[in-house]
């Protein structure tokens, strides 16, 4: 879409990027950095264009780019094992017999319009074959994310070359027909599910192309860099100029338990100029203000650094960095101890963050889905938005 195209959808349509970086990364490598400190690590803390904000210089584009988001510096989610923290972060739940819906299922459900011909829940995965990646719960399969492996096209989403068109549009005739006459007999929501789910790919082979990065101009690839990740950060972009509400793009080996430092410097040395292109090519063609960003992981990293100089698994006070649709440009909410040992103001957790997502993107994140007859929150009922990130 041309920035023009963009800014008109962006009047029409908000739209969620989620960046997890999975593992955990460590908060004083990225937006808590405590230099000088016997926790603080080898890095400089380096200014940003916030005033007085300062972050990791493992970060020096999005150093640049601190004016279009806000960081959060009191995360307590009291979660240290990988699943757990994934959950909790990812659904604004605890783990429990019941499951709920991840946040990229309650934003499609609750955002995505109703005659979609694209899926309005994308996870892009570094690896992996693609496919259903779940994350719906009771909200049903219409809502499962769809996976990206290495951010290549839905499989089988081609027309054979030995099928011609004419054939496969008589498949599909004949399938109807079989569904129609089932329907009139024994039709329920499952089946209606089934029905849906078999058109929206047709749909969403019809429009393959939007799911091809190589189609965007080369000038762009090389902005973003020749790495996977810069890749999918294109291709998350395309997805969301193209009407996909929902798009988690995944950034993996943050479990840094050995060699943190040298772990930090690569990794964050992948992720920074890639993300830090995507803000600031969001913010350029009008998109920021409907365009929630979130970058997340299932917890943070211990302050006290190990005997193999690497850092274990901390929940107790770490950070998530916002920004975009919703959320106040440059604020800084909380603070944790000289050594980041403590949240020391504005403790948040888990499900006050989620809450504050669906706030940011124009929902009542008090608000209940139907389902089936039954009214169930959209997030915790016992939780709330932060108001003081909020625009």
């Amino acid at each position: 879409a041309s920035p023009h195209g963009a800014r008109k959808l962006a009047s029409d349509q908000k739209r969620v990027v989620l960046f997890f970086l999975s593992g955990g990364v460590s908060q004083l490598e990225t937006w808590d950095p405590k230099p000088g400190t016997d926790t603080g690590g080898p890095f400089a803390a380096i200014k940003t264009t916030v005033p007085g904000l300062h972050i990791c210089e493992l970060l020096p584009y999005t150093a640049r780019q601190m004016h279009h988001l806000a960081v959060v510096r009191s995360i307590n989610s009291a979660e240290n094992a990988h699943g757990n923290g994934r959950y909790k972060m990812l659904t604004g739940h605890a783990p429990s017999a019941a499951s709920h819906p991840e946040i990229g299922a309650v934003v499609a459900k609750a955002l995505q319009p109703e005659h979609s011909a694209l899926p309005g829940h994308i996870k892009i995965s570094p690896g992996g074959s693609g496919g259903r990646a779940g994350g719906a719960a009771y909200l049903g399969p219409r809502y499962a994310a769809i996976s990206l492996g290495n951010g290549d096209p839905p499989k089988n989403s081609q027309r054979p070359d030995e099928i011609s068109a004419r054939s496969e549009a008589q498949r599909h005739r004949f399938r109807r027909i079989a569904n129609d006459q089932f329907h009139r007999r024994r039709r329920t929501a499952e089946t209606d599910a089934y029905t849906e789910s078999y058109e929206q790919a047709l749909d969403m082979v019809s429009r393959r192309e939007v799911f091809d990065v190589t189609k965007e101009p080369q000038r762009d690839h090389e902005r973003y860099g020749s790495q996977d990740f810069g890749r999918h950060c294109l291709l998350a972009r395309r997805l969301l100029e193209n009407d996909v509400n929902f798009v988690m793009v995944s950034h993996n080996n943050y479990d840094t338990h050995h060699e943190n430092f040298n772990f930090h410097i690569e990794q964050l040395g992948e992720f920074d100029r890639p993300f830090a292109t995507l803000v600031d090519d969001l913010a350029q063609r009008g998109m920021l203000e409907s365009t929630l960003i979130i970058v997340m992981s299932e917890f943070g990293r211990t302050p006290r650094i190990n005997r193999g100089y690497g850092r274990d698994h901390w929940s107790r006070s770490w950070s998530v960095v916002l920004g975009g649709c919703g959320i106040q440009a440059g604020a800084v909410l909380g603070k944790t101890n000289d050594r980041g040992t403590e949240v020391v103001d504005a403790q948040v957790d888990h499900a006050q963050l989620f809450h504050t997502y669906l706030a940011a993107v124009g929902l009542d994140s008090t608000a209940t889905f139907d389902i089936e007859g039954r009214q169930i929150p959209m997030a915790d009922p016992a939780s709330y938005p932060i108001q003081d990130l909020l625009a």
